[in-house]
């Protein structure tokens, strides 16, 4: 029987991000787009503009999808693959966490928010580790409509494009 896949196994895939310069009808990111072409990212690519975080910083998953785009100077950055590999990303620093590495060398997934500065429970440990990491860094969440969210995401944006930091 094949060994599961780990997520490292998956940020390590190979995979290259690529341009698709017609999007099917009814695809994800179509009518955002308005005609132009849309990046599919790749796990690694996802992994290398969030270590570009810095402590105290957060970045939305538009934004952080709007920096793709911009990477590679097409209209929008597909979506639904994005979050799916940000969620990789995660379960990866995750996976080195248990296996010693230490915090400072981690991929900060924990800096990427939902619209609106809502925190993700689809992260590794839910709302309540993703809140206890930004805390860690001095970020305060609370609830919003019964929600956990960063109140001053917007203040905490990075200043500077972070497709242009280096990697």
């Amino acid at each position: 029987m094949a060994r599961r896949k780990t997520a490292q196994d998956h940020l390590n895939s190979g995979r290259q991000p690529h341009i698709v310069e017609m999007i099917p009808p009814g695809a994800p990111g179509l009518r955002e787009a308005a005609g132009g072409a849309m990046v599919v990212s790749s796990p690694r690519e996802v992994d290398g503009l969030v270590r570009r975080l810095r402590p105290g910083e957060v970045i939305t998953l538009d934004a952080l999808r709007a920096a793709l785009a911009r990477r590679h100077a097409v209209a929008v950055a597909c979506p639904v693959s994005t979050a799916i590999f940000l969620n990789m990303v995660a379960r990866a620093a995750e996976e080195r966490r248990e296996l010693g590495v230490p915090d400072h060398e981690l991929t900060p997934w924990w800096r990427v928010l939902k619209t609106g500065g809502f925190l993700n429970p689809k992260f590794p440990g839910g709302t309540d580790r993703q809140a206890e990491l930004l805390a860690g860094e001095g970020i305060r969440v609370s609830p919003l409509r019964r929600q956990p969210a960063v109140f001053d995401f917007a203040e905490r944006l990075p200043a500077d494009p972070l497709e242009l930091r280096a990697g």
